[in-house]
């Protein structure tokens, strides 16, 4: 029924833009430009992969509040299934603040729900229904950490591929990946995150090293592309230029990207490719998900 199941965590994001510092002691700044969107790394890869055109369905952890009703409104508009989103009565959606400035950001992060979500909500049947299980923002989704292996080992049981998008770790210790990398298949880190992972400062070192444990290691590089490990050999593509209005969402459109090609069985260069233009070109307009391509659009720039 679907091509792809994402269990992850549920927030908007408000996003403030600006080139201007917050500052303690009641000082009032003024920013150009606010939006609510579309939040989380889960969130705004599953609408990125159903914009491509697959098939996408989440199961996360929301409260029956204003921002929960936003992001399962948000989400239906994107042709996401929510059906199977889990809505608490007494708990509360989280938030994320995020102040944008040219191409950086700070992120202050209300977890609410967010970590809610347990192992034990995704079923059987609720799996069979999937062929590829997506996991983002490990780092904050700490009920579903202990068991994500076990998960990811029961997916494969099933029939189903996995990939895993761990995000920043707020403590930076970056350590418990070994079991759960092993049961991973596509592993989808940042630079930053390849390297504290790896405790490396070589980017080729760094996806070396974690291709030993999982079968596809793919490495953003913002402005510079994308690489590709396997145990075997490194692929590079080089980015595409475009006018960046807002970074948010740019890794997680790349990853939809890269798991179109993927699942439509396209070699591994093209799905990377088509990654990359997926990435670039989601960060056009402000939010995650405003600017995040269709298929045809992202397949003209890799002509």
């Amino acid at each position: 029924m679907f091509d792809i199941l994402v269990a992850g965590e549920i927030n908007p994001d408000l996003i403030l833009s600006g080139n201007v510092l917050p500052e303690f002691g009641q000082v009032e700044k003024l920013v150009d430009r606010a939006t609510l969107a579309i939040g989380s790394s889960s969130a705004i890869f599953a609408c990125g992969a159903a914009r491509l055109g697959l098939r996408v369905a989440f199961i996360g952890v929301c409260g029956e509040d204003i921002f929960g009703r936003f992001m399962l409104d948000e989400m239906q508009k994107r042709s996401v299934d929510v059906t199977n989103i889990l809505i608490r009565k007494d708990g509360q959606t989280g938030l994320s603040l995020i102040l944008n400035q040219d191409a950086d950001r700070a992120i202050l992060t209300y977890l609410g729900l967010i970590p809610a979500l347990r192992v034990a909500d995704i079923s059987d049947a609720l799996l069979r229904q999937a062929r590829h299980l997506h996991v983002a923002s490990y780092f904050l989704q700490t009920n579903l950490q202990p068991d994500l292996p076990a998960l990811f080992r029961r997916a494969h049981s099933l029939g189903l591929t996995t990939s895993l998008d761990t995000n920043y770790d707020p403590s930076e210790k970056w350590i418990g990946f070994d079991e759960l990398l092993s049961a991973t298949d596509i592993f989808f880190p940042n630079k930053t995150e390849a390297l504290s992972i790896t405790k490396t400062n070589n980017i080729e070192l760094a996806g070396k090293q974690l291709a030993k444990k999982s079968k596809f290691v793919v490495i953003k590089l913002g402005a510079h592309g994308a690489a590709l490990q396997t145990n075997d050999e490194m692929i590079s593509v080089p980015s595409i230029p475009v006018n960046i209005v807002d970074t948010i969402g740019a890794g997680d459109a790349f990853d939809a990207g890269f798991l179109y090609g993927y699942l439509n069985h396209w070699e591994l260069e093209m799905s990377l490719r088509l990654g990359v233009a997926c990435g670039a070109l989601s960060t056009q307009a402000s939010g995650g998900t405003t600017a995040q391509p269709k298929l045809d659009e992202a397949l003209a720039f890799l002509k």
